[in-house]
């Protein structure tokens, strides 16, 4: 039968494949002609802009294109600016608008307010960057949606009326933003498809879909705070071995009946007492029965209604903000990381950003990277038996970032008198810093003694951004993370243009003030110089990018004008902050001093009162 079809179709078949075969011949013959009868000299500049070889075979033309709205043109493809942005009501959230970014019947999903606009950003970046298109962002503020629209971000109106400015953490707004959360999820799963939930303060390093994939089974998969490993490769945790609780900055739920029961219980308690945490909701729920197992192998564990099966995220990779600035788990077990979420840190949002910042995985303008006055960077000096000698205890601790504060003391004293923007240098901890008392290092967390620790462990980074009056503090002196000179996004003529200062004796070769620099870019300094030698030297220097100190130690005498110098203390002594905390005493707390090297018999101890218990100054 089927030899009797082929010889009865033959003749068709024959005329189909002449077809063909001239089609060929023709469309070769017009790409020769069109790439040599124009003389031009670059023949690659044809083949670029020449249609694909499909679109010439066919002779049926192809359907027009359906027009593209805000949700289906390509990602970060910015409307054009004479045309007017549609309603708001074409922004409300609907399963066909979620159905248009679904891929593999999974969205990805975050929110915010325009206060964590450059979050957003940053969160979409990566995504984009990791080939993941399946994502809406919600805004909860109308002036967010609209920026986001102008930027091609794929987003919908929360209808949240939230304020623009950021929140802090607890406050009753805070609180909202929570809520809002659980009812967006209330408002997706019943589409029918997969939700990845994020907050915004999270970073994605690694496609996790496929990650979820391997769990086909779990209602919900969550991350947690766990800091003690209960696996040392990309299993889910243990979840009988896991005493923190789960937190919901990235979590993913399949829309099964246990998963949206679970949602609307939630959102109910939510709803019906707005003093609960939404975490804490959950935790609450979720632990209402927890166990038994799922199976043998893949770490689900039957929750909140003895039906729903549940997986928690190993913290190694989809790390908190302490696995993975201060433990560095995952490069201790060997593992790629798939997400940091900035908890366990300090300095409200502004210690998020520079978190993430130093780890070089923030979205900032060009101009971040380009300041006006340019960058003053110094290379630390740090003795090794203060990083390694002795045990490693509170005093030695202190001891330690004592010796890193004078110099970035001095420091800053030069970066406000240059008008220069400075580098912080990374900081080095020998104990860990937490809100509760502590023997300094986690009994089963990974965290080495000494390590390089986030730069609010020790400042105050939001009082370091915050603009300060003048009249009282003196002038601002802006800073950046000690990263930011490797970082790609640096512009070349930045890189460029940079000058080594190097600081010598006075009275030894070459060593006085004078502004010739050597070969190499090198310009020898000498120590112990005042505010008169700085600007007689510094003054015509303005055009270079980075001035580089070899050492801080004894490079500045101080201001010449006291008002000055009383204004520049009164600002820089707010910078520091507190390191948490003393076993058996309270409070517990110890404040870092700027000035401690001033005050003879100075010791790092908590206050012996409450009515010490304030900052030194």
């Amino acid at each position: 039968m089927g030899c009797e079809e082929v010889t009865h179709s033959r003749p068709l078949f024959l005329t189909i494949y002449t077809v063909v075969i001239v089609g060929i011949v023709v469309s070769s013959l017009y790409v020769f002609s069109a790439i040599y009868s124009s003389g031009s000299t670059n023949p690659s500049a044809k083949w670029s802009s020449f249609p694909p070889l499909s679109t010439m075979v066919h002779a049926v033309p192809s359907p027009p294109p359906e027009p593209q709205n805000v949700w289906t043109r390509p990602l970060l493809d910015v409307p054009p600016r004479n045309q007017k942005m549609p309603p708001l009501k074409d922004f409300r959230l609907t399963k066909e608008l979620v159905q248009q970014r679904v891929k593999d019947n999974i969205i990805i999903v975050t929110f915010g307010n325009y206060a964590f606009m450059d979050f957003i950003l940053t969160w979409v970046k990566q995504l984009n960057d990791l080939g993941l298109s399946n994502y809406l962002v919600g805004a909860m503020d109308t002036k967010l949606l609209e920026a986001l629209y102008w930027k091609g971000v794929p987003v919908f109106d929360m209808g949240s009326h939230m304020s623009t400015i950021d929140v802090g953490w607890g406050s009753p707004t805070f609180h909202k933003m929570g809520r809002e959360k659980v009812i967006l999820i209330n408002s997706i799963l019943p589409f029918g498809y997969e939700l990845l939930m994020c907050d915004t303060d999270m970073v994605w390093l690694k496609n996790p879909l496929p990650y979820i994939g391997r769990y086909p089974e779990a209602d919900v998969l969550t991350s947690s705070d766990q800091v003690v490993p209960t696996v040392v490769d990309d299993s889910l945790e243990i979840w009988q071995e896991v005493g923190a609780a789960y937190n919901i900055g990235i979590f993913h739920w399949r829309p099964t009946e246990s998963a949206k029961k679970l949602a609307k219980e939630w959102k109910e308690l939510l709803l019906a007492d707005e003093k609960i945490w939404d975490q804490n909701g959950f935790n609450e729920i979720v632990h209402r029965q927890l166990g038994p197992s799922v199976d043998e192998d893949s770490g689900l564990v039957y929750a909140y209604d003895g039906n729903l099966k549940l997986g928690i995220f190993p913290s190694s990779i989809f790390c908190s903000g302490h696995t993975y600035f201060v433990q560095a788990m995952y490069q201790q077990l060997r593992l790629d990381p798939y997400a940091v979420h900035t908890t366990f840190q300090y300095a409200g949002t502004e210690g998020k950003r520079h978190r993430l910042r130093e780890a070089m995985l923030f979205r900032d303008p060009p101009e971040y990277y380009n300041p006006s006055g340019g960058f003053l960077s110094f290379k630390p000096s740090i003795p090794k038996s203060l990083l390694l000698s002795g045990k490693h205890t509170i005093g030695s601790h202190f001891t330690l970032v004592n010796y890193q504060m004078k110099q970035i003391r001095t420091a800053l004293a030069i970066a406000s008198l240059l008008n220069r923007t400075l580098v912080m240098p990374p900081l080095w901890c020998r104990i860990d810093r937490l809100w509760f008392p502590h023997p300094g290092v986690l009994e089963g967390t990974m965290t080495r003694q000494p390590f390089l620790c986030p730069l609010d462990h020790v400042f105050e980074v939001n009082v370091m951004l915050q603009e300060l009056p003048e009249e009282a503090f003196g002038p601002g002196i802006d800073i950046r993370e000690y990263s930011i000179l490797d970082n790609p996004s640096l512009p070349s003529q930045v890189k460029k243009s940079w000058l080594d200062v190097h600081l010598c004796k006075e009275g030894t070769q070459d060593c006085h003030a004078s502004n010739n620099t050597s070969v190499g870019g090198v310009l020898k300094f000498p120590k112990h110089s005042n505010e008169e030698m700085f600007m007689k030297v510094f003054s015509s220097l303005k055009d270079v990018k980075v001035i580089q100190f070899s050492s801080m130690q004894d490079a500045f005498t101080g201001f010449t004008d006291k008002a000055r110098e009383d204004r520049f203390r009164n600002r820089v002594k707010r910078y520091v902050g507190i390191w948490c905390c003393v076993m058996d005493h309270t409070p517990g707390h110890i404040y870092y001093d700027m000035y401690w090297d001033e005050k003879p018999g100075w010791k790092p101890i908590p206050p012996q009162t409450s009515a010490d218990d304030h900052p030194p100054w």
